[in-house]
């Protein structure tokens, strides 16, 4: 791929406009240093020296996909307290709108709290609500969906179980991008994971593909494969792409194209798979096929893996890795 090409493709994401419907949370971080142990419990105590707050979940994915010039939509729901407002102020911050999160005061506001020594997790403190939303909120969820469905390039429903996209709602959106012919493309988790039938990418992760066959899968190319066709056997969808950390992904669209990590330094795989779907989504919106549009999301999964915590993509680093890796 020239480097024309590639300038047109990150010209061509500024054009797009990307639905994201889910899980929207806050990914909190503590930073300090562990020097002793209590004497209160055998645990370890970490003098605190920083803390962080980033967008998780869906509105990670509208992070990304904001982050390399596109529009994001992002669709959600959250609690009445404290930490909507943080995440409104957090997405403020980030260019987005937070317009079309719904309020629930029934609900917490999902956050996670990850403690950290020396870059090091020690524990993660996690405030959230799996209930499934009512048919009330459903509904109003579905009407927002509806008001810009026309206008989107690509919709990404993003499943962390936390009860947003029920399998009626993901029936009525699936539905509503096929009338329509919008790319959906999904990150599901193994609660639900079969709900998704007749979505465009269905982006499983190795785990959640052998959790939801039942049966161990190793992360070699022919198990992988033997697991894909067997889960098409279960979900009828237009294509896979399953993430296998570092062995790199592998896409299914009636062939399979195997595309391995980069070998760069790990620091932290959190958000990872959020990168990947955003991009994939504006690569389909851009025009682009499938695996040139993984190859691109694998890019950016390994520039943002360097670095810790869930961080979105940088436009300048995933372009070199285009222009070091695609020609």
């Amino acid at each position: 791929m020239t480097p024309e090409k590639i300038e047109q493709i990150f010209r061509s994401f500024k054009e797009k406009k990307i639905a994201v419907i889910g899980d929207v949370m806050i990914d909190k971080y503590i930073f300090g240093h562990v020097s002793r142990i209590s004497p209160e419990y055998p645990v370890p105590v970490v003098d605190v020296n920083r803390e962080s707050s980033r967008l998780g979940g869906a509105a990670n994915v509208a992070v990304n996909i904001h982050a390399l010039g596109a529009e994001a939509l992002l669709i959600g729901v959250t609690g009445d307290d404290t930490e909507r407002r943080n995440l409104e102020a957090l997405m403020t911050e980030h260019g987005l709108n937070p317009a079309m999160l719904a309020a629930d005061s029934t609900r917490p506001t999902t956050c996670k709290t990850r403690i950290l020594s020396q870059n090091h997790h020690i524990t993660r403190v996690d405030y959230e609500s799996r209930t499934p939303v009512d048919a009330e909120l459903e509904k109003r969820l579905l009407g927002m969906f509806m008001e810009i469905a026309n206008a989107v390039d690509a919709v990404v429903l993003e499943d962390y179980n936390k009860g947003v996209l029920t399998p009626s709602l993901i029936v009525s959106l699936i539905a509503a991008c096929r009338e329509r012919n919008k790319p959906v493309l999904v990150d599901p988790k193994l609660k639900g994971f079969f709900s998704y039938g007749g979505c465009s990418v269905f982006k499983p992760n190795l785990s959640e593909l052998a959790a939801s066959l039942g049966i161990p899968v190793a992360n070699d190319d022919r198990e992988v494969e033997q697991a894909c066709l067997l889960l098409g056997e279960k979900l009828t969808v237009e294509s896979l792409v399953v993430t296998r950390s570092e062995k790199g992904m592998t896409v299914y669209d009636g062939s399979f194209t195997h595309i391995p990590a980069l070998s760069l330094d790990v620091a932290d795989v959190s958000g990872a798979g959020d990168t990947v779907i955003g991009t994939l989504a504006l690569g389909l919106a851009s025009g682009l096929d499938l695996v040139t549009s993984t190859r691109i999301a694998n890019l950016a999964a390994n520039t943002v893996c360097q670095e810790v915590g869930a961080v979105p993509v940088r436009p300048d680093k995933l372009f070199s890795a285009c222009l070091a890796h695609l020609q």
